[in-house]
């Protein structure tokens, strides 16, 4: 039995689906342990979300512990949106597998690696903050547990997909030329 494309992209679908469903749940939960912590009970910033231990920074100072719950929000956040944008292509039947090089395609491609930069900034600045934490003293849990790790990845995948996005590009304008010309 051999595995179709359409299989594959099936498959796909749904597993981008779960990412994104368990993106969204780390989005929200990191958005309302911050407000929590910031407006109900200072105490719960021991216990974070999944169990990170923020109580050193928030006890150095209230407006770093938002700044960096903040950044680590924005990264949660921008990973959904990448899965959102995953799902949504798979979703709507927009990849024309008989003209892969439409502009549809290619826009989705130029997302991605725009937002995947944004991951990899926000990741490098908030990772930045927590490491000039440690050097002012505070008590700071490891940068991948705050999911703020990876930046450099994420840098290097924005380029890779820029890369693509612009071989795309010039594959739409000369399949949009042959068309003109048939």
């Amino acid at each position: 039995m051999q595995i179709t494309t359409n299989q594959i992209l099936k498959f796909l679908y749904v597993l981008s689906g779960i990412i994104f469903i368990g993106v969204c749940i780390e989005a929200g939960g990191i958005i309302s342990n911050m407000l929590y912590v910031l407006a109900v009970n200072p105490d719960h910033a021991q216990n974070f979300w999944l169990k990170i231990d923020l109580s050193g920074l928030y006890q150095f100072d209230h407006g770093y512990f938002f700044v960096e719950t903040f950044l680590m929000s924005i990264v949660a956040i921008i990973k959904a949106w990448i899965f959102y944008l995953i799902v949504s292509i798979l979703h709507d039947k927009k990849l024309d597998l008989s003209q892969p090089f439409n502009r549809e395609l290619g826009r989705f491609i130029f997302r991605i690696s725009y937002l995947a930069f944004l991951i990899g900034l926000f990741s490098v600045w908030g990772s930045g903050y927590s490491e000039w934490f440690v050097k002012q003293g505070v008590k700071m849990p490891d940068i991948q547990y705050m999911r703020l790790g990876g930046g450099d990845v994420w840098l290097f995948m924005s380029v890779t997909l820029f890369v693509i996005a612009q071989i795309f590009k010039k594959g739409i304008e000369i399949q949009t030329e042959n068309e003109l010309t048939v």
